[in-house]
C-alpha cells in the first residue's frame, strides 16, 4: 500500500464511517424521533451519507436520550454540590457580591436573605409616584 492509500483510510475513510455509525445508532437510540421520522433520517443517512449524516448531527438535539438527560442532572447536581456555599456566612456573602453588581434587586436581595437566615424578609421600601 502506498502512503496516500493509508492517509485516504486512516484519516478519511474510517473517521467518517465511525460518525456515520454513530449517526445511524443514535437515530434509533433515540426516544424523542417518532417512526417516520426515525425513518427519514435513516433513509436521509444512508442515501447521503456525508451530507445526510451532517444535517442530522447539526439538527440533534442535545439530551433526547435517557441515559444523555440523566448525564445531564447528575453533571448539574455535581456542580451544584461543588461550586455552591456550604455556610450562611458564604451564602450571606455571595447574595451581597449579587446584589452589589446590580445582579439582584433589593427585594430579590432581602427574600434570598430571609431564605439563608431563616426570618421573614424585610418589607421593601414604597416608593410614592407622582400622579
Amino acid at each position: 500500500m502506498e502512503f496516500s492509500d493509508l492517509f485516504w483510510l486512516f484519516l478519511i475513510y474510517i473517521p467518517l464511517l465511525l460518525v456515520w455509525g454513530f449517526a445511524i445508532s443514535d437515530i434509533f437510540r433515540r426516544d424523542d424521533i417518532s417512526g417516520w421520522a426515525r425513518a427519514l433520517w435513516v433513509v436521509a443517512v444512508i442515501l447521503l451519507p456525508l451530507v445526510g449524516t451532517l444535517v442530522y448531527l447539526i439538527v440533534r438535539p442535545v439530551g433526547a436520550t435517557k441515559q444523555e438527560r440523566a448525564a445531564m442532572d447528575e453533571a448539574g447536581r455535581e456542580f451544584v454540590a461543588r461550586y455552591s456555599p456550604d455556610n450562611r456566612a458564604e451564602q450571606l456573602r455571595v447574595l451581597a457580591d449579587l446584589h452589589t453588581r446590580g445582579y439582584l434587586t433589593d427585594p430579590e436581595f432581602a427574600t434570598e436573605k430571609a431564605r439563608v437566615t431563616g426570618g421573614s424578609p424585610a418589607p421593601s421600601p414604597r416608593t410614592s409616584v407622582p400622579a
